[in-house]
């Protein structure tokens, strides 16, 4: 939980800060370490796994005896550079379980501002939290969301009754941003963003705990003019709550472009719902003509350009419900396989496996691997086991490429039919089969028609996949 937090300190401190633990041979070594955002560092290259010697090892020990923050007698001398260092005993309950040392170059310090003291004063209340054990807390919302405010972005310090003591330039502009003319010091600032919000019907429900600093919470609050993010951290004495440290972050542009990327994924999912809605009224047209043909080539030919273009219908159905232009092949290939299989006018049972897994795949290479795959399994099923029945297995394997050149698909549909018919020639067959040979080579892949054992026949094909991120 400290290291998902220790970001905030090390800014507030204009310091680095670097986590300490205690090996079993007894000595210190450094574990995790943070530079400050906001000052100079002092590490300019990471310490980490580095053990501590002399009185810096002294220092460490004297506060996991003690329990106490502790500092070091005075400024000490780090390449022209005094430095200041303090040792935090982290502590998990009664247990002191590391101890966290502040590193301060002094060197860069000049007569600090009312934001320097500020965040100093706000940096010391998290310290004496830390020494006593009541932060971080468990229900501290850390990690890195999107838009999560930090202290660059605005920082304000509240009183215990949510009256602000004291409110970064930033913050002040992120608070004007939402419509506020007024000043903020002095003011609740739970009233502030209530009367900037007035008109709004729909309010984050935990704005009110966060603007009055009472919950380790996060919210937005939005309006005509702007919106910001919000998160606040309770600062405790013994237990008892005296102010909280409230983050705002302007996030009007960065909200302005996430409702602009919604917008067109779902006009990209409406654009492939209607062109699958499209398509299935071109294979329902078709079925109509082939119906009024008598059986014969002209109806097979009609019959087989509706599985077709159910196939690309298919596709498309699935990509009209993602957010992305990738789809999860491995329901397309069942969802194709099963539907060939249930429609083939036979007398004798065929039955269907897959084995393996395609994951996802861009939507080019999805529809071409679908009509692949629907070609294949109609010639099985067709010609291999009408007459005598059996399976139709797909098994495929993902192999990963070394060279960001896209993974290998390897695919092979084999049934346990009357085998491959004689003088068959792949150059020379129906159209089906070359519409495969198109499509393969489409895929950067070759594909071989063999026999296989006892009896039946096995297609092997190879596909190289296009990457996912285009990028």
């Amino acid at each position: 939980m400290l290291l998902g937090e220790w970001q905030l300190l090390s800014d507030l401190s204009f310091a680095d800060l670097v986590l300490w633990v205690r090996t079993r041979a007894g000595d210190w070594r450094a574990v995790a370490h943070v530079r400050p955002n906001t000052g100079q560092m002092v590490f300019f290259e990471d310490i980490v796994g580095q053990h501590a010697v002399g009185d810096r090892s002294r220092l460490l020990e004297r506060a996991l005896d003690e329990g106490a923050i502790l500092r070091r007698g005075g400024p000490i001398l780090d390449n022209d550079h005094a430095i200041r260092e303090e040792a935090v005993p982290l502590r998990d309950g009664d247990q002191t379980i590391a101890i966290l040392t502040r590193h301060t170059n002094l060197t860069a310090l000049r007569t600090p501002s009312r934001l320097e003291l500020s965040y100093q004063g706000l940096a010391a209340a998290l310290v004496r939290m830390i020494a006593a054990g009541e932060w971080p807390g468990a229900s501290a919302p850390t990690g890195s969301r999107r838009g999560a405010p930090r202290v660059s972005d605005g920082v304000i310090h509240l009183g215990v009754d949510g009256i602000v003591l004291y409110a970064s330039p930033n913050a002040m502009s992120a608070i004007h941003r939402l419509g506020h003319p007024g000043e903020v010091i002095g003011e609740q600032l739970a009233t502030v963003f209530a009367d900037v919000l007035r008109d709004q019907a729909l309010v984050d429900e935990a704005l009110a705990m966060v603007t009055m600093g009472r919950a380790a919470w996060r919210a937005d609050a939005t309006t005509r003019s702007g919106s910001v993010a919000l998160r606040a951290i309770p600062l405790t004495e013994g237990g008892e709550r005296v102010g909280a440290i409230v983050l705002l972050r302007d996030v009007t542009d960065l909200r302005r472009r996430e409702h602009e990327l919604l917008s067109k994924e779902a006009t990209v999912r409406e654009i492939h719902h209607r062109v699958k809605n499209n398509l299935q009224t071109v294979a329902a047209l078709l079925r109509l003509q082939a119906r009024r043909l008598p059986d014969g080539a002209g109806r097979s030919a009609l019959d087989e350009a509706v599985r077709r273009v159910g196939t690309i219908a298919l596709v498309h159905e699935t990509l009209s419900h993602g957010f992305d232009e990738t789809v999860d092949f491995d329901e397309i290939a069942r969802r194709g396989l099963h539907a060939i299989v249930e429609v083939a006018t036979t007398d004798v049972p065929i039955g269907s496996r897959v084995e393996g897994s395609f994951g996802r795949l861009r939507a080019e290479d999805a529809m071409s691997l679908a009509l692949v795959i629907s070609e294949l399994t109609q010639n099985a099923v067709e010609h291999g086991l009408r007459e005598t029945g059996g399976t139709v297995t797909l098994r495929v394997e993902r192999v990963e490429e070394d060279g960001g050149d896209g993974d290998v698909l390897q695919v092979a549909i084999e049934d346990d039919g009357t085998g491959i018919p004689a003088g068959f020639r792949p150059g020379k067959a129906g159209l089906g089969t070359q519409i495969v040979n198109s499509l393969v080579q489409g895929l950067r892949g070759a594909i071989r028609w063999e026999d296989a054992q006892p009896h039946g026949t096995r297609v092997r094909f190879f596909a190289r996949l296009r990457p996912l991120d285009p990028a």
